[in-house]
């Protein structure tokens, strides 16, 4: 096989290991807070994420140049074969690790780490410490506590708000064909079984009327949409990333590698997703949907505008720390597990480096 082949292969490995890690991860407040089940859920987080690196064809050719090397390593080194082969090998090796033992970690955090390991391997002395810092770690490290402010506050605005006007939430069992009803009507239904249920089927829905429409259909949609914008947000966030490697190969255009990208991190989400969408819809807190809404909100947001600026940030780290935020608010958040997945954090960039430093090497 051909050194370009060998990237292309390597390149779409990286997506496919991509979506298995990071598909689901827009969509799992819906799972996570009982609005939908888990191929529901990784239905529309597929479909929408397949959008967004549409979109990115258009809108993010700023991390297509970011994520090429070129400005961390002299542009011959950024252009070496070797060099794009150990970024993509070190980088796919470690998401596939980390979904298989059920990590949500950051794709971007993997990339950035193997980018620094196998340029130290080929020229030690040309890494851009001052580019590294400004350009990658420094949006990194700050975006997961911005997302924690941001849900936090976005929820307890919302909650604040729909108290006021007096939207409140009343706890629900599945009675007869899966039809939620409010423990306060049961003693209004002319008959029905009740039917020991999972956790995820036993949850709150909200009572009340917003200009005259049930306040539960309200937030069903906006669940749904806020869902999907996410995952559109994460696609224009992370297909331009992975794109980068396969236009390294100079086998394809930039539409060609977006298109090809999409393709691929569709696959690894609707084959592997299943371990990290439990530890993300149910490992970082106990959500309800309003809870769900403001962390969706706030990611989106948040994700939309960093693509937009080049800035790469992790979908990750802003979904997790919005996801942490809206829960301190109910004291739902479970910080062993919010520990747990920052260490993973952590360690990808030096077992990423130490990955694509050693693949350099041999290659």
């Amino acid at each position: 096989m051909g050194p370009e082949l060998l990237l292309v292969a390597l390149a779409l490995l990286l997506a496919y290991a991509n979506g298995a890690n990071d598909n689901f991860k827009g969509v799992a407040t819906l799972y996570g807070s009982g609005a939908a089940g888990y191929r529901g859920a990784l239905a529309i987080g597929t479909a929408a994420t397949f959008a967004g690196c549409v979109a990115a064809i258009f809108l993010a050719h700023g991390l297509l140049a970011a994520f090429s090397g070129r400005g961390l390593v002299p542009d011959a080194v950024a252009r070496a074969p070797v060099f794009m082969q150990a970024v993509a090998l070190a980088a796919a090796a470690t998401v596939l690790l980390a979904t298989r033992l059920g990590f949500p970690i950051s794709t971007t955090h993997a990339l950035i780490g193997s980018l620094v390991g196998a340029g130290l391997a080929i020229a030690p002395d040309a890494i851009d410490p001052g580019r590294l810092v400004a350009g990658f770690v420094v949006p990194l490290l700050t975006s997961p506590f911005v997302a924690i402010v941001a849900g936090w506050l976005l929820y307890s605005t919302l909650h604040a708000l729909a108290r006021r006007i007096g939207v409140t939430r009343e706890s629900c069992v599945c009675v007869g064909e899966r039809r939620f009803v409010p423990v306060s009507q049961l003693a209004l239904e002319p008959s029905f079984d009740i039917t020991v249920a999972t956790k995820a089927e036993c949850v709150q829905k909200y009572g009340g009327t917003m200009l005259g429409v049930f306040a539960q259909g309200i937030v069903d949609v906006l669940h749904r949409a806020s869902a999907a914008t996410v995952s559109f947000a994460r696609g224009l966030n992370d297909a331009p990333k992975l794109a980068a490697l396969l236009l390294a190969a100079q086998l394809a255009g930039v539409e060609s590698a977006l298109f090809s990208t999409a393709l691929a991190m569709a696959a690894g989400g609707l084959l592997h997703a299943r371990r990290v969408a439990e530890m993300m819809s149910h490992g970082i807190a106990t959500m309800n949907e309003g809870q769900a809404v403001a962390a969706n909100l706030a990611t989106g947001a948040l994700v939309i505008g960093a693509s937009l600026a080049a800035l790469p940030v992790s979908t990750t780290h802003v979904s997790v720390g919005a996801i942490a935020g809206g829960g301190i608010v109910n004291g739902t958040t479970r910080w062993a597990s919010f520990a747990t997945i920052a260490l993973s954090w952590l360690l990808t960039l030096p077992i990423a480096a130490a990955i694509a430093f050693a693949a350099a090497k041999l290659l």
